[in-house]
């Protein structure tokens, strides 16, 4: 049986595309006597006629890289798109050594672990770049005998 009109109409009343509309096969006769538009309402009412749910794009892979990637994965030289300066700036790796080092400076200044001389020379030290990280100053400072720990 051909309901083509009547599906045009409730796809027009639903406000759909007509691919979604779907007519309940056993009551195609109801749904062919049909032929105005409170009739096809009557039936949608009835639930003869249905909208269907609208076909969606699954964000299941997206999600599963997205968690992949919050673990550090995926991160490889294929991957990679950029200099090593421009994926992280060398700005900002100095300013991640830098800062770390200044405070754990103020903080045995301020806890006398260290003279003000000492301190202000670590400092310019520090400044000047020679040190890669805290651990690598508390080396030296054992090494030159600035801290006793």
């Amino acid at each position: 049986m051909d309901v083509s009109t009547q599906r045009r109409i409730a796809a027009n009343i639903l406000d759909c595309g007509i691919d979604r509309v779907w007519v309940d096969p056993e009551n195609l006769e109801k749904v062919k006597l049909a032929i105005t538009k409170d009739d096809i309402r009557a039936l949608v009412k009835d639930g003869i006629i249905v909208k269907k749910q609208e076909k969606g794009i699954s964000s299941a892979r997206k999600k599963k890289i997205q968690e992949q990637k919050r673990k550090g994965k995926r991160k490889g030289q294929g991957s990679r798109k950029g200099a090593k300066g421009a994926r992280t700036p060398k700005k900002e790796k100095w300013i991640n050594t830098i800062r770390p080092l200044r405070r754990m400076l103020k903080e045995m200044r301020e806890e006398d672990k260290i003279e003000r001389t000492q301190y202000r020379k670590l400092y310019r030290m520090a400044k000047g770049g020679a040190f890669r990280s805290r651990n690598h100053m508390k080396l030296y400072m054992k090494d030159h005998g600035i801290l006793s720990e």
